[in-house]
């Protein structure tokens, strides 16, 4: 592989029989300051860990970037209405949700947004419910912030698939100050139906939470599958959550970096906004607003298909783990392309490490605060895909044969 080249290779027998994708085109990263490929660089590991796809993004998106470097002035850049209207005009489209664009906060990431609504919003000492196993810069940002974190532990059933112990949140909730909410949930994938929301609500409005809602991956959920911003649940008052929203995970924006809080409280607004030069450079530039109208406005084709793709790629991985490593447990994926694996059952001290010298890089579950687990990320070509299963599967074999 040459650095910045494309390699070109066969498409998967299930792939080739619906026809070539786009997302079959194997793109080499080295040497382009990826992060997720240079923590490998010069290591036999398959970067499967971090949540960031190997996917060319949107052709609306790279037109208009082209489009902007032809422009040649870089200076410093602020949202114009433009920026605004498309982040109200896909809340519209997608979710139904009517938003003020007087609203709209723009963030270098939704990380920022986090951190900047703890700060603003609570008080040093209070305590701050967030679900685990959960995104670590969720569970981090209390701790950050000399606040208290209180893990509540979401259950699983039978099938592995996780929901929320509401009578746990509701304990909690009586002395706590807010709710972290990641929805749709990382890394377990779930998506959240109304009715848990609905409860959730009912909690928040009981105990008078204020509640940040991380909906990152609302755009990438599965099998037809419908997000619902928290803030449009009936019987909350909107002016007491703060959503956090970003075309990156969904368009594999994450390196222009731009992110945008929805706050309809003003005054919520203003302390976060005064927060921006503790939490974040205060300035995106000039391409980071460019890509994001463009996914917003004109990416939705190039969204479905990649929906689609992410699907056929979950499935396959669940269905060679329930045939070739039975004793590895996958949680359902509802949205996201991150699969959420129990390795307990192997009897592993550090499965991260054991996989990693295996030849397969993936998310340490402890970080997740989820031991006894890895997350694997599926955001790439089958071709990629095929080959981590296959080190994944002979490092399982390999404990087998002792």
């Amino acid at each position: 592989m040459t650095s910045l080249g494309v390699v070109s290779l066969p498409a998967p027998a299930e792939h080739r029989a619906m026809g070539s994708s786009r997302f079959d085109r194997v793109i080499d990263r080295t040497g382009t300051g990826s992060e997720k490929w240079e923590h490998y660089a010069g290591r036999d590991v398959l970067p499967m860990w971090v949540a960031d796809m190997d996917f060319e993004t949107a052709p609306a998106v790279v037109e208009a970037l082209e489009r902007r470097a032809r422009h040649g002035v870089f200076g410093y850049t602020v949202p114009d209405q433009s920026a605004r209207d498309a982040v109200v005009s896909h809340c519209a489209a997608r979710y139904g949700w009517k938003i003020d664009p007087a609203w709209i906060l723009f963030f270098t990431g939704v990380n920022k947004i986090t951190a900047a609504a703890v700060r603003a919003l609570t008080e040093p000492g209070d305590s701050i419910l967030v679900c685990t196993p959960v995104y670590p810069p969720l569970h981090l940002a209390p701790a950050g912030a000399g606040r208290k974190l209180v893990a509540v532990p979401l259950v699983r059933d039978a099938a592995y698939r996780y929901s929320i112990d509401f009578d746990a949140l509701d304990r909690a909730a009586a002395t706590a100050r807010m709710l972290i909410l990641c929805s749709p949930h990382n890394p377990v994938g779930r998506v959240w139906s109304p009715e848990e929301l609905q409860r959730v609500a009912e909690i928040a409005n009981r105990h008078n939470l204020l509640v940040l809602s991380d909906e990152i991956f609302a755009d990438l959920t599965l099998d037809g599958r419908t997000h619902t911003p928290f803030a449009t649940i009936a019987g909350i008052d909107p002016l007491r959550v703060v959503t956090g929203m970003s075309a990156s995970k969904t368009f594999n924006l994450a390196g222009l970096g731009c992110a945008y809080a929805i706050v309809p409280d003003a005054d919520a607004k203003r302390r976060m906004k005064a927060m921006l030069r503790t939490v974040t450079a205060p300035d995106l530039n000039a391409f980071a607003y460019a890509g994001m109208e463009a996914a917003l406005n004109h990416g939705e084709p190039w969204r479905r298909e990649l929906v689609a793709y992410l699907a056929a790629n979950r499935d396959a991985l669940a269905a060679a783990i329930a045939r070739d490593t039975p004793e590895v447990r996958m949680t359902p994926v509802e949205a996201t392309f991150l699969a959420w694996l129990d390795v307990t059952a192997l009897g592993l001290d550090d499965p991260h490490g054991f996989f990693e010298e295996a030849g397969v890089g993936l998310s340490n579950g402890r970080d997740f605060l989820g031991p006894g687990h890895v997350r694997l990320n599926f955001g790439c070509t089958r071709a990629t895909l095929d080959e981590g299963i296959r080190r994944f599967t002979a490092a399982v074999r390999s404990l087998r044969a002792g």
